[in-house]
């Protein structure tokens, strides 16, 4: 938890630092300052951006973004969305040069709890409350069995095709 709290504390530095939320070049200038640990906390991360598994799209995220427009549009926000899509956008097009990266769910979450009027104090609870029947689930799992680390079984449920050279398939 609190990589959406990180997300709003980056997006307060561009909004502090570009005034003209319109303007993609001034914006893709400090996202490049952002990353080459010029500005923000240094880090050099675009937070909200790219995920271990989910590279080309993370299907959390793409729901999130149609809820996060709808009430953008309902609160009178959708400056604010715009500035998110724009950097999403700018960052996405960037990284393709060294691995595909897209927008995490945690990008727009914290600008969606923001619109609803939750305090940001709850972000990371509610990020665990989401997750605590599994973590429990999994600790008991370690306590039954010992302290054994627990490995999903995995099956694979196709069928098995021979490998073929690329020039001899159809």
């Amino acid at each position: 938890g609190g990589a959406n709290l990180k997300v709003l504390q980056m997006f307060d530095d561009i909004k502090e630092h570009c005034k003209d939320w319109n303007n993609e070049e001034q914006i893709k200038e400090y996202l490049n300052k952002i990353l080459n640990r010029e500005a923000f906390d240094e880090s050099g991360l675009i937070y909200g951006m790219g995920h271990a598994v989910y590279t080309l799209s993370d299907p959390r995220a793409v729901i999130l973004k149609r809820y996060a427009k709808k009430l953008a549009e309902a609160k009178g926000k959708m400056d604010e969305f715009h500035l998110y899509e724009t950097v999403e956008e700018l960052i996405m097009h960037k990284r393709k040069l060294f691995k595909p990266v897209c927008a995490n769910v945690d990008f727009y979450s914290g600008f969606v709890y923001s619109m609803l009027g939750i305090p940001e104090e709850l972000f990371t609870p509610i990020f665990a409350i989401a997750r605590i029947s599994g973590w429990s689930a999994h600790r008991l799992e370690e306590l039954v069995n010992k302290g054994k680390i627990i490995r999903p079984a995995y099956k694979y449920v196709g069928s098995h095709v021979d490998f073929r050279e690329i020039d001899e398939r159809e």
